[in-house]
């Protein structure tokens, strides 16, 4: 925990250091251009060079993970100053690294041979990542220079979906025989001089490079080198195929504390490898995606984009809003005689929709979990029903009766706390049946349940809680 918070003060650090440069190079430059010198152009230019050097000299000692979150951390006027100094070579890997809203702004400001040149010098699967965010003639030209085996792995890491394993798995992988001696197996690596990141284990293939075990270089280590490798590799290794789903894989990674496995075709042909780095950016993503969709939010938002940009981004939930607002305050209309004759109803009935909204929202961020650990299924659907039932009935029970008293001893009216009571309960027992039922339609119906559910809960709950604590209150009370 601590090494966290260093390197995250670290990080702070070199952003408010690059910061104070860019507004430093910004000031030299101002005062610089309102003098009246001989040559003023020379000496502008010499200044512009000189504050920038330093600035360069900067990023050029931060990793390209650290730049990206800078850039991310930047308006666009000073991200494009950065991005300008940062190195040619280091273009693609950057690229890699920012979020995808930045990476389109970092894009539009590089023409076809910057881009080409630092898409060259990714591997295949990385340029695979970068390659929906390029333009049509450049991925063209792109995919012309590769030669025919990258070209093929290229083609055929683009036509997985973003959520299948295919797209997520690399190619650098290395492969050796079954029927070789481990101490053939370590003069092969000597020779190779260099092991793919992450690489803890050699695949294991016959002449058709079909998959026939995984020999982990622990193995490789400390068993006699006179041995074979079919006599210590393992032959139950976990393996996956280009369509499996990536959510599936990364469980398996977690499960199984994997740090590579072996991806395999329709043949148990190998034809990749999965990492650990790669499920890690996966898990990520996703989790950003499912919170910004659970905020009603369309997609990834740079934080500097235009405000035509974000209004384009946040108006679909925002209008639905307004419509559910518009239905809870119709709810409210058809009881305005109510209300006029007891105005305790105005001060209580949004504590009745408030505490079933978030009710509410707990269960179904506990089924949108279920639902994508693969935990629920037909089988035990009945029984977390009840479960959600029962937790929402005592619930409503006891805080329900808390508010009940509460309302008593404010406003001295027996009848009032126990519709109070009652109507807390019920909307408790309404959010339950819709924190349940809206994740699993939406899945039924192949939308993401984690889509708009805490905005549509609560506008189920509001309108919901409104109507049984003003008709509750309109039986009893008037």
């Amino acid at each position: 925990m601590a090494e966290a918070e260093q390197y995250k003060e670290s990080l702070q650090e070199s952003l408010q250091q690059v910061i104070h440069l860019l507004n430093k190079h910004k000031l030299v430059e101002d005062l610089v251009h309102k003098q009246d010198m001989p040559r003023h152009a020379l000496v502008e230019s010499l200044v512009h060079k000189q504050n920038l050097a330093e600035l360069q000299k900067k990023l050029e000692s931060l990793h390209p993970a650290d730049v990206a979150y800078i850039l991310e951390s930047l308006p666009l006027g000073q991200r494009l100053i950065v991005w300008d100094l940062v190195k040619a070579e280091r273009d693609g890997e950057i690229l890699l690294e920012v979020s995808d809203a930045v990476r389109q702004t970092l894009i539009a400001e590089m023409d076809s041979e910057e881009l080409l040149a630092a898409a060259e010098q990714l591997d295949t699967d990385e340029i695979a990542d970068l390659a929906p965010d390029l333009p049509k003639d450049v991925f063209q030209e792109l995919l012309e220079s590769l030669d025919s085996q990258n070209r093929e792995r290229l083609q055929s890491a683009l036509s997985y979906p973003e959520d299948a394993v295919g797209a997520l798995m690399d190619f650098d992988i290395v492969t050796i025989r079954e029927d070789i001696s481990l101490d053939v197996v370590l003069r092969y690596l000597r020779r190779l001089g260099k092991l793919p990141n992450h690489t803890d284990k050699l695949f294991v293939v016959d002449r058709d490079d079909a998959l026939r075990g995984v020999l982990p270089l622990k193995r490789l280590l400390v068993q006699d080198p006179e041995s074979t490798v079919a006599s210590v590799m393992s032959d139950d290794a976990v393996i996956f195929h280009c369509e499996d789903k990536a959510s599936e894989a990364s469980s398996a990674f977690e499960r199984y504390d994997l740090v590579t496995a072996p991806v395999v075709d329709a043949n148990n042909k190998l034809v990749g490898r999965l990492t650990v780095d790669a499920v890690m950016d996966f898990i990520r993503e996703e989790s950003e995606s499912e919170m910004l969709s659970m905020a009603g939010l369309k997609e990834e938002e740079d934080l500097f984009a235009s405000v035509w940009k974000s209004v384009q981004n946040r108006w679909t939930w925002l209008s639905i809003n307004l419509v559910t607002a518009f239905v809870a305050s119709r709810v409210i209309g058809l009881f305005e005689g109510s209300i006029e004759k007891v105005v305790a109803l105005a001060a209580l009935m949004p504590i009745v929709a408030g505490i079933g909204g978030n009710s509410g929202n707990q269960t179904t961020t506990m089924i949108v979990r279920g639902l994508a650990l693969g935990q629920i299924s037909a089988h035990n659907m009945k029984n977390l029903f009840y479960k959600e039932l029962g937790v929402s009935l005592l619930n409503g029970l006891v805080w329900g009766g808390v508010l009940g008293l509460v309302a008593y001893l404010l406003y001295h009216n027996v009848m009032l706390g126990l519709v109070m009571m009652a109507a807390m309960t019920l909307n408790l027992l309404l959010a339950a049946v819709m924190g349940v039922a809206i994740p699993l339609v939406m899945t039924r119906a192949g939308r993401d349940p984690a889509v708009g559910s805490s905005v549509m809960i609560t506008a189920v709950t509001d309108s919901g809680g409104f109507f049984i604590f003003l008709g509750l209150a309109t039986i009893f009370l008037i």
